[in-house]
C-alpha cells in the first residue's frame, strides 16, 4: 500500500514537472519556429541559443509590481488565473503516456506510465478542460473594465460553439474502440494493418477517421484561444482581452494555462487519433513526446500563417461547417461498423 501510493506521488511529480517544464519552454519554442518562419533570428541572448530565455521570464514576472486596480472584483480577480490553470494541469491525470516500466528492475511490479486509469477518461478530460474558461469569464468580469469584459464573453460563446463539435468528432473514435477508457483505445489502435494486402499500416484511427482528426484539431485550436481563434484576447481590438488588467506572477499564470492546455490538447490528439505512446517497438514514451510536439508545431505554425477570423467568421465556421461535418462523421462511422 505504501509503495503503490509513493509511486503515484512520484508519478504525480514528474507529469506536473515536466508539464510547467513544456508550458515555459513552450515560449521558446514558438519565438524561435516564428523567427525562423519570418526569417529571424528570436531569443539569442540569454544563453546559448537563448535557451535560457524562458528562465528569465519568469524572473521578470515574479519581480514584477503586482498591479490591483481599486475597482475590481479582488476575490474572484485573485481566483481566476487558479481557475485557468488548474484545470489545465490536472487534466493530464488521466493521459497514457507510455507502457510499462519496472525502472530496469528496480521496482518488483510494472508499473503503468499513466497516473490512473478511469472507465470514463475521455468524459473526464472533457469535463476537467471545460472548466478552464470559467477562470477567463470570471476575470474579464471581475476586471471591471469593458475590453476584458468582451474578451471573456468571446471566450465563453467559442468554448460553447466549439466545444460540441470536439465531442462529435470524438464519436468515431469511440464507436470503433468501443471504450471511453483511454488505456483501451490506445491498446486498440496498436499493431499493424495491410492496406490493399501489400501496405502495412499502423492501427492509427487517424487512418479510419481522418475528417474526426482535423475537426477536434480545429477545434482545440479553438478551445485554446489559439490563432485563427485567438479574438478573446485580440491586442488589435481588445488590448489583451480577459488579462488586460493582470500583472506579475497572476498574469504568467494566464500564460502558462494556455501552453499547458495546448499540451494536452496535443496529448489528447494523440492517444485518440495517433496511437499514443504505441510505436514500432511497442509503446514508449520516446513516441508518445515525438508526437505531441509535432502536433505543436502545428499550433505554432498556424499562428504564424494564418490571420484572426473576424467574430461573424467564427461562429459561421462553428455552427455551419465543423458541426455538420462532425455529425455526418459521426453518422457514417457508426453505419460502417454495424454494416461491416
Amino acid at each position: 500500500m505504501l509503495e503503490s501510493l509513493v509511486i503515484m506521488v512520484v508519478k504525480i511529480g514528474v507529469v506536473f514537472g515536466v508539464l510547467l517544464l513544456v508550458a515555459a519552454y513552450m515560449t521558446w519554442i514558438e519565438r524561435k519556429v516564428i523567427a525562423a518562419i519570418q526569417v529571424r533570428w528570436g531569443p539569442t541572448r540569454v544563453g546559448p541559443f537563448g535557451l535560457l530565455q524562458p528562465i528569465a521570464d519568469g524572473i521578470k514576472l515574479f519581480f514584477k509590481e503586482d498591479l490591483i486596480p481599486s475597482q475590481v472584483d479582488r476575490t474572484i480577480f485573485l481566483l481566476a488565473p487558479a481557475l485557468s490553470i488548474v484545470p489545465a494541469m490536472i487534466a493530464f491525470a488521466v493521459i497514457p503516456f507510455g507502457g510499462t516500466t519496472t525502472l530496469f528492475g528496480l521496482l518488483a511490479h510494472p508499473v503503468a506510465l499513466q497516473i490512473t486509469d478511469i472507465d470514463v477518461g475521455v468524459l473526464y478530460v472533457f469535463g476537467v478542460t471545460s472548466l478552464g474558461v470559467y477562470g477567463i469569464v470570471l476575470a474579464g468580469w471581475s476586471s471591471n473594465n469593458k475590453y476584458s469584459l468582451l474578451g471573456g464573453l468571446r471566450s465563453s460563446a467559442q468554448m460553447i460553439s466549439y466545444e460540441l463539435s470536439m465531442g462529435l468528432a470524438v464519436v468515431g473514435v469511440l464507436i470503433l474502440s468501443s471504450s471511453l477508457r483511454l488505456s483501451e483505445i490506445v491498446h486498440a489502435q496498436t499493431g499493424v494493418s495491410w492496406w490493399l494486402g501489400i501496405l502495412p499500416l499502423p492501427k492509427w484511427f487517424i487512418f479510419g477517421q481522418p475528417l474526426g482528426f482535423l475537426i477536434f484539431f480545429v477545434c482545440a485550436l479553438a478551445e485554446t484561444n489559439r490563432a485563427p481563434f485567438d479574438l478573446p484576447e485580440a491586442e488589435t481590438e481588445l488590448v489583451a482581452g480577459f488579462h488586460s488588467e493582470y500583472s506579475s506572477m497572476k498574469f504568467a499564470m494566464f500564460f502558462m494555462a494556455e501552453y499547458a492546455n495546448m499540451a494536452t490538447a496535443s496529448a489528447m490528439a494523440t492517444t485518440l487519433f495517433l496511437g499514443g505512446p504505441a510505436g514500432p517497438f511497442g509503446p514508449s514514451p520516446v513516441w508518445f513526446v515525438g508526437k505531441v510536439f509535432a502536433l505543436l508545431f502545428i499550433f505554432i505554425w498556424f499562428r504564424a500563417t494564418l490571420p484572426r477570423f473576424r467574430y461573424d467568421q467564427l461562429m459561421t465556421f462553428g455552427w455551419k461547417r465543423l458541426l455538420p461535418l462532425a455529425l455526418a462523421n459521426a453518422a457514417a462511422t457508426a453505419i460502417l461498423v454495424a454494416v461491416f
